[in-house]
């Protein structure tokens, strides 16, 4: 399998996070990758010139959702995503509301580098804040026990809240100091945290 991703992409993260938890990191070969390069493989790759994008028996595969459920499958299914029920539709809907606060993220960071600092929009900036906020006061904030394996929603709060952390676009603990306490069990124990945490391909 070829990952194409940046180690600054918090939904490249989550499959790298999620390759880990299921035991197929080793099957993976990560390609670094730059969006903005009109060069990059990733567009032939991918048409919509996006990451993270996994090749995999001469399939591509995309977005960060896709992949996380061929991975649950190839691992045989039910690892991080239950197979059927309303555990399900819970666990993919919490693992929506993660990739949305990582989108709302997504576009403060947008906002800052694709537009000159006079044409700034504040209020777009502060509607996406508010919109993390929200989600992240919504969530159950019971610790991290890690006697589990974690699910896709788990693995999209750490991947989430670290990229908050890595773009200092806001002191997300001062809205939901709980969820502290919950990225410090989830760091504790699950596999591949520390290894899949953002750096920025600049600084490599």
């Amino acid at each position: 399998m070829i990952l194409y991703s940046s180690t600054a992409s918090p939904f490249g993260r989550k499959i790298k996070l999620a390759a880990h938890v299921l035991g197929l990191i080793d099957e993976i070969d990560v390609r670094p990758t730059d969006t903005m390069n009109s060069a990059d493989e990733i567009r032939t790759i991918n048409p919509l010139g996006k990451i993270p994008s996994l090749v995999t028996g001469g399939v591509t595969l995309y977005d960060s959702r896709v992949i996380m459920e061929y991975l649950d499958s190839r691992a045989g299914g039910g690892r991080i995503i239950p197979t059927a029920g309303m555990d399900r539709y819970r666990c993919l809907t919490a693992a929506a509301k993660m990739d949305g606060i990582i989108d709302a993220a997504l576009l403060m960071v947008y906002e800052g580098r694709f537009r000159l600092p006079e044409m700034h929009v504040d209020k777009f900036v502060d509607w996406q804040r508010d919109k993390i906020i929200r989600a992240l006061q919504s969530i159950d904030p019971t610790p991290y026990k890690g006697n589990t394996m974690p699910d896709v929603a788990d693995i999209g709060l750490a991947c989430a809240l670290d990229y908050l952390d890595f773009r200092k676009l806001m002191s997300w603990r001062d809205y939901a100091p709980t969820l502290a306490e919950w990225k410090v069990g989830f760091a504790a124990v699950v596999a591949g945290y520390a290894e899949t945490m953002p750096v920025d391909p600049r600084e490599q």
